[in-house]
């Protein structure tokens, strides 16, 4: 009797077992174009790690950093193709899918609009993420949080920067973004656009005197080889943004979307606390790498801004400037 009572259970247990079937690990491939070293690495291998551990392995994250699936703009197109399920694009890189004038994430690089870092973060995070929400919707993504990519800074081989004055008739590299082309040129430089896999032949070889990038980058990727002078301009704020393709986000549970947006957020503040944090120590290294660093009167340079603002406004669109102008304003 006992043994026809286990058989039965076990039978009941295997029925279950095949109607049910095991569960199956959902792996999510997530791109981005950060070196290992840098904390934007860190911090996504931070988000797969509490992902896999709060799922209890239904959803693994495999990431590919340091371009290895093609550069920001190519993994953020193979993401809206369905090939790449999570990437970490900037402002810039998604402004170029909106029409000439009514291209809201490019208001983002105003030149010298921000106070300080944690006034950029009050605008990105608060009305700035409200009003830009259906622009994700329309590109097939799911916006998980905001991280950080940082404040830009020039660096050339010719002479420290103290003033616009200093700038003017450098050869700057900048990329393709008008946002940073056009403060360069208000600034008075003569600028040319490279990409980043070229520049630091580039500078090399003279082709340009200087470029402009977060003192992030200039550090992990050894720009003070050919940059002797560092001026800490911070003409630009602009921050990656974890998101999710709205194809890979449909096949994850309600609980599994909540938990990995929750741990993208949770990442993305330890990446932007980090950075702020590193900022003076960054510094200090860049110093120690022999690079002479000057601080130059901001308000200057952004009195020699309203070139940049009209031709920003012209891609942009006046009323996206307008709007987002107002939004700084109220949250100073």
């Amino acid at each position: 009797m006992k043994l026809t009572k286990i058989a039965v259970f076990i039978t009941m247990v295997a029925v279950v077992f095949l109607v049910a079937g095991p569960t199956m690990a959902v792996e999510l491939k997530l791109g981005h174009y950060a070196p290992e070293s840098h904390p934007a690495h860190q911090a996504a291998l931070m988000m797969a790690k509490g992902v896999e551990e709060r799922t209890k392995g239904e959803v693994k994250i495999k990431i590919y950093p340091a371009n290895q699936l093609g550069d920001g703009n190519e993994v953020l197109e193979q993401q809206m193709n369905g090939v790449v399920d999570l990437s970490l694009p900037t402002q810039p890189m998604l402004d170029k899918y909106g029409k000439k004038g009514n291209k809201p994430f490019a208001v983002v690089m105003l030149p010298f609009v921000y106070k300080d870092t944690k006034h950029a973060w009050r605008v990105l995070d608060g009305p700035f993420a409200q009003w830009i929400a259906p622009k994700f919707d329309t590109l097939g993504l799911v916006h998980l949080a905001n991280w950080e990519w940082g404040f830009r800074n020039l660096t050339n081989n010719k002479r420290p920067v103290f003033s616009p004055a200093d700038v003017k008739g450098l050869k700057i590299r900048t990329p393709g973004e008008i946002q940073l082309q056009k403060t360069m040129e208000a600034a008075g430089a003569q600028v040319q656009a490279i990409n980043f896999k070229e520049l630091p032949m580039a500078l090399k070889q003279g082709v340009v005197d200087g470029q402009e990038n977060p003192l992030s980058v200039i550090y992990h990727y050894k720009l003070y080889e050919v940059q002797p002078h560092l001026a800490l301009t911070y003409h630009v704020y602009n921050s990656m943004m974890a998101v999710a393709s709205k194809r890979t986000w449909s096949k994850l549970s309600a609980d599994q979307q909540a938990i990995l947006k929750e741990e993208a957020q949770k990442a993305g503040q330890w990446f932007r606390d980090n950075q702020l944090a590193a900022n003076d120590d960054l510094i200090e290294k860049l110093k120690g790498k022999g690079m002479k660093v000057t601080s130059p009167d901001r308000a200057a340079f952004k009195a020699q801004m309203q070139y940049a603002y009209d031709a920003i406004g012209v891609y942009a669109g006046k009323d996206n400037v307008a709007k987002f102008l107002k939004m700084v304003e109220e949250t100073q």
